[in-house]
């Protein structure tokens, strides 16, 4: 099953538009952890202990400490980069999509960006 994490500043419409579509869907904000407002090497780190790819609207920084970590050799279990411009349906359908045609470990060390 996949595990996703919702980054802070992701679209919570986006959020809720897949629970109501895949409600079994494993989607967590991290606003509802313990590392709200954390900076991004922090939240990577959580996302990899608990085996979760992040979702994340932010292209500027988030992608760079992501590929460090994998250059690094630690633990990824993957970033999937959601440009804001996006169409709220689109990302939704992608996120079906990906939720019911992939694998956790298709996601290691992986930081893919939508669209599909």
């Amino acid at each position: 099953m996949i595990r996703l994490l919702a980054d802070e500043n992701f679209n919570g419409k986006i959020v809720r538009g897949v629970r109501r579509e895949h409600p079994e869907a494993d989607l967590v904000r991290v606003q509802d952890t313990t590392i709200n407002q954390a900076d991004d090497p922090t939240v990577l780190e959580w996302a990899a202990q608990e085996g979760r790819i992040l979702l994340t609207h932010d292209l500027k920084t988030m992608i760079g400490y992501a590929n460090s970590r994998v250059v690094a050799g630690q633990p990824m279990p993957g970033v999937i980069a959601v440009p804001d411009s996006l169409p709220i349906g689109q990302v939704i359908a992608d996120l079906l999509i990906i939720l019911d045609a992939s694998e956790m470990s298709d996601w290691d060390n992986l930081v893919s960006f939508l669209p599909l």
